[in-house]
């Protein structure tokens, strides 16, 4: 996701742009997803992350309406239907008094006792609603941006190393065969990036670049609709219900395009194998107790091993929770941009991500004020060399 939406913003802008996807199709990693959703995050103090997370949400939304409106998307894809929270034990509290963002009732409210009902929770269940939040199936959205004219697509395409020099940045492929040279280059290799940006780097000046990359496996679990009991079907919740995991309903699945449902995701931290485990079905079907406590039973059927379906990939993070967009190290490394460790919320800000680096690229305005922006800067993981020190490249 984070790749294709640098190449539509880009795109979009006149530049010819070169995917290199190293997999044999689109959606081989977390991108793979089968759906997910795009919703803001609240915090009583609406804090840097609830304001990134409601810009990136609108990004992602125009994203799909313009790509709905040109043929690209369609309804099967994605819908605008809103996002039920449970508030688990009180979490996320709406913020107040100062704190209070503009418009927020367009964004996050209270939810009312006719929404509560219908996500069939005891009444007076502390809940949120959102309104401009929507279920989204990643891959599809994946193949509508890449399908912008302007962008070459070569899978089957690992770079295992990158160097720089004065024409710009050469790929390199395992056997050590230069794949491309290119003025600019941004890496949205996940997890792979620390590896990429390690090996421009001796070992003299290596202690200079410790980027804190790090692999979160997530499974989720879901099965067919119509393997459900009757009476559980009419009591689905006619929207997506999070809050604890997020539990979806009446979406077809990539593979079969026959409406299923879908309860997730498991936090793995460091961790960098994602094989899809019957302990993790149990620990959804647990999280979906605790999520939707009356739907529970009546979904019960669904996660017989003769019914239960999987998949899992690996999301990546940082210590703050906020993506790394932009130029790393524009001194040492010029053309060089990230837009990584967006973590579980690679739907919500994958598209603003691509808008920063475009902008940034074209000398126009930062879709975010400075004081956000500047939480998102991938230099800010970079330390400066110290005196005397004159970081050699590779290649």
């Amino acid at each position: 996701m984070a790749g294709a939406a640098v190449a539509f913003s880009l795109a979009q802008r006149g530049w010819q742009v070169l995917v290199l996807e190293a997999a044999q199709a689109l959606g081989a990693g977390a991108s793979g997803l089968p759906v997910g959703l795009a919703a803001p995050h609240v915090s009583p103090d609406d804090n840097v992350l609830s304001r990134i997370t409601r810009a990136g949400v609108q990004a992602t939304l125009e994203r799909a309406k313009t790509l709905t409106q040109a043929g690209s998307l369609n309804t099967q894809d994605w819908g605008l239907t809103g996002v039920l929270e449970h508030r688990i034990k009180g979490k996320r509290e709406l913020p107040s008094g100062k704190a209070l963002p503009q418009a927020q009732d367009s964004w996050s409210i209270n939810a009312s006792a006719e929404q509560v009902a219908a996500a069939g929770l005891p009444h007076c269940s502390p809940a949120l609603w959102h309104s401009q939040a929507a279920w989204l199936r990643p891959r599809r959205l994946v193949q509508a941006q890449l399908a912008a004219p302007g962008i070459t697509l070569r899978l089957s395409c690992p770079v295992q190393r990158i160097s720089h020099n004065h024409e710009g940045w050469a790929l390199w492929d395992a056997q050590g065969t230069l794949i491309t040279q290119v003025p600019e280059l941004v890496l949205a290799s996940a997890f792979d990036t620390a590896a990429l940006l390690q090996g421009l780097v001796d070992s003299e000046a290596g202690a200079l670049l410790r980027f804190p990359l790090n692999p979160l496996r997530g499974q989720i679990s879901f099965g067919r609709m119509d393997a459900l009991p009757s009476a559980t079907l009419d009591r689905l919740p006619p929207f997506p219900v999070n809050g604890h995991g997020s539990f979806i309903s009446g979406v077809a699945a990539p593979f079969d395009e026959i409406g299923h449902w879908f309860i997730g995701s498991t936090f793995e931290r460091d961790c960098n194998q994602a094989p899809v485990r019957a302990e993790d079905h149990a620990a959804n079907q647990t999280r979906l107790n605790t999520l939707l406590p009356p739907l529970a039973e009546g979904m019960a059927p669904g996660f017989a091993p003769e019914h239960i379906q999987g998949w899992a990939g690996l999301r990546c993070t940082l210590p703050d929770r906020l993506p790394a967009v932009g130029l790393i190290d524009p001194l040492r490394w010029p053309g060089l941009h990230l837009s990584t460790g967006m973590g579980a919320r690679g739907i919500s800000l994958s598209v603003l991500c691509g808008e920063i680096i475009a902008t940034g690229l074209e000398g126009q305005a930062h879709p975010l004020p400075p004081e956000l922006a500047k939480h998102l800067a991938a230099q800010r993981f970079v330390k400066a060399p110290k005196p005397g020190l004159s970081p050699k490249f590779t290649g």
